[in-house]
């Protein structure tokens, strides 16, 4: 039997180097489906910063693709476009990884600290946080909570560049294994390290579940 909840999931492509991670987007609504609650997918109309070789690895010089078209292959068509989304309509956020929230919904792969942060995410992380609605942070999308949330807890998992960065921008990292959970009370954010840690599916999705069953806790 299912709730009346509605969770919001922002995408950033389609695959790991350039967009959302597969995985870990799946493992997400996965989990949100496990819990019966109805999901809703979202994603920025706009083009990728730029489009890699999944087989290797390497920038496809010339090639273009679009965030909105490229996540719909992982909703199966089923989304709309970030701009559409708005705090009342939904009960939570959740950002799933991949290299994408670091190129596309910021720029925080190509300039660290000194990132920019896609407009519509600035905006809907601005409303949740204003409606005190739970906000999940997956992977490498904690870097840009950073940067919208001054002083949010957050993981990236182990210590290294990414979580230096964060606290260059005043965040508190805490170093954590695949299958846990950092919750920041304050801001009601809730975050996971993901692939930032890895090894595996399995592994990941520990982590995924308990970021899933806390957001739904406090929605």
């Amino acid at each position: 039997m299912s709730d009346s909840k509605t969770i919001a999931v922002v995408l950033s492509g389609c695959g790991v180097y350039d967009g959302a991670e597969i995985h870990e987007a799946v493992l997400t609504l996965l989990a949100l489906d496990r819990a019966g609650v109805t999901t809703q997918i979202y994603a920025p109309d706009i083009p990728q910063a730029h489009v890699v070789n999944h087989l290797t690895g390497e920038v496809a010089e010339g090639e273009t693709r679009n965030v909105l078209v490229e996540s719909a292959r992982i909703a199966r068509g089923e989304i709309k476009a970030l701009s559409e989304l708005s705090a009342s309509d939904a009960n939570a956020l959740v950002f799933p990884g991949g290299f994408g929230g670091a190129k596309n919904l910021s720029t925080f792969a190509f300039d660290g600290p000194a990132m920019s942060v896609n407009a519509e995410v600035t905006r809907v992380v601005s409303e949740f946080r204003a409606s005190e609605k739970p906000i999940g942070f997956i992977c490498i999308t904690p870097a840009f909570a950073a940067k919208l949330i001054p002083g949010v807890k957050i993981t990236l998992g182990c210590e290294g560049d990414a979580p230096a960065a964060a606290r260059q921008l005043g965040a508190e990292h805490v170093e954590t294994s695949v299958d846990q959970i950092v919750i920041d009370e304050q801001h009601n954010v809730v975050s996971t390290a993901a692939y930032m840690l890895g090894p595996w599916i399995a592994a990941v999705a520990a982590g995924i579940d308990a970021l899933v069953a806390e957001v739904l806790r406090r929605s």
